[in-house]
């Protein structure tokens, strides 16, 4: 995987793994609030028995418990990255040239290991990510391009969808956090929208938001 799609795929699991991670702690501490908008997130083992996690949480709730949280990278409502998970890639200034640049499809990608898009559209930002997994080739027995013909690929698949509006609110603080809080707040002003789906051969996962208080 280049250096490119690799920084887009560790934003995008970072925000997934983020919320499935610290969205039952939320809910754990309480169950009474209402609101017009509630975030979604379904988790989908894929495996024999595997198990399927829903979570629903109002957003006004989250985003007056998460303040009170702290683990691991998650403090004050925000959560702490290592830069140099992102291979020396400068995210908020990529971000910013992005929203304030006109509507366009910034990056496509195709190559035998990654396939990449990034554009921006109607105020959204979109982020598509396919990484291609191809089976092991033998070198014993047979010509590699028959092994590798024979050997299928398996896909890993991230799409984002997300307003702008929000990409501003989680880099308010800095390159070396997420303001979740801040993007919580203005999520909730967001219509129903789907923002967080990966697929791959072990799971599936999936974050949107709307005004219903059950998932689908």
């Amino acid at each position: 995987m280049n250096l490119s799609s690799r920084g887009l795929l560790r934003l995008t699991t970072v925000l997934a793994v983020a919320a499935v991670a610290l969205l039952p702690n939320v809910l754990q501490a309480q169950n009474t609030s209402k609101s017009d908008q509630w975030i979604h997130v379904r988790v989908e083992n894929k495996d024999e028995g595997g198990e399927t996690v829903r979570v629903n949480v109002p957003i006004d709730m989250a985003v007056k418990v998460l303040p009170a949280i702290r683990h691991n990278q998650l403090h004050d409502g925000k959560v702490r990255l290592d830069c140099a998970h992102f291979d020396d890639v400068d995210l908020k200034a990529m971000l910013d040239a992005i929203r304030t640049s006109k509507d366009g499809e910034y990056v496509t990608v195709q190559g035998n290991e990654d396939d990449v898009r990034v554009a921006k559209n109607a105020g959204y930002l979109y982020i598509h990510v396919t990484e291609k997994k191809h089976g092991v080739h033998s070198k014993k027995n047979g010509d590699a391009k028959e092994s590798a013909a024979s050997s299928p690929t398996r896909e890993s698949k991230v799409e984002v969808k997300v307003p702008m509006k929000v990409v501003d609110a989680l880099f308010s603080t800095g390159t070396d956090e997420l303001d979740i809080v801040a993007a919580l707040r203005a999520l909730s002003s967001t219509g129903d929208t789907e923002l967080v789906s990966v697929k791959d051969s072990e799971n599936t996962v999936r974050v949107w938001i709307d005004s219903k208080n059950v998932t689908d």
